[in-house]
C-alpha cells in the first residue's frame, strides 16, 4: 500500500502544488552590503536584478514594486534620523518579506522579485547596510524603469 504523502518538514521540499516557504535567495549572492561597497553594485548587479525581474511581463507592475522601495525610504529615513532606533525597526524593515510574499499570493509580483528582496534584506544588519540597500534599491528601479517603460 502506497504511503501517503506527509506535510513537508524543515529541510524538505514542498510536495508538488505547494509553494517553499522560503526563497532561494543564493541567485542573489554577489548582491552585498557591506564597506567597501562593490563598485558595480549600483551599476551591472543592480541592472542584471533589475532585467531578471522585468522578465515576468504579467507581474511586477513598476508601480508594484515602486511600493515596496517607497516603503524602504521610509524606513531608511528613520533609521537615518535615529540610528539609535535601528535594532527597533529592524523587524518593521525585515516584515517587508511578508507584504511581498503577499503581493506573491495575490500575483502581484513573482518568484524572482520575491527572492531578490528576500536577499537584499537579509543583507541589512546595520543603518549603513540599510543605506546601501537603499541604494541598491534606487538603481534597480532606475534600471527597471528602462527594462519595463510602463
Amino acid at each position: 500500500m502506497p504511503q501517503q504523502p506527509s506535510h513537508s518538514s524543515p529541510g524538505q521540499t514542498p510536495r508538488q502544488g505547494q509553494q517553499a516557504t522560503s526563497p532561494q535567495p543564493s541567485q542573489w549572492g554577489t548582491i552585498r552590503f557591506v564597506k567597501p561597497i562593490d563598485p558595480e553594485l549600483f551599476n551591472s548587479k543592480a541592472q542584471d536584478a533589475a532585467k531578471r525581474v522585468a522578465q515576468d511581463r504579467s507581474r511586477n507592475n513598476p508601480t508594484q514594486l515602486r511600493r515596496f522601495y517607497d516603503e524602504l525610504i521610509l524606513w531608511e529615513a528613520r533609521v537615518t534620523q535615529q540610528p539609535d532606533k535601528f535594532e527597533d525597526y529592524l523587524p518593521f524593515i525585515r516584515m517587508l518579506n511578508a507584504k511581498v510574499a503577499y503581493a506573491e499570493g495575490r500575483k502581484l509580483v513573482d518568484r524572482t522579485f520575491v527572492t531578490l528582496m528576500h536577499h537584499t534584506l537579509g543583507e541589512v544588519t546595520n543603518p549603513d547596510s540599510l543605506t546601501i540597500c537603499k541604494l541598491f534599491w534606487e538603481a534597480f528601479m532606475g534600471f527597471y524603469k528602462q527594462e519595463r517603460p510602463s
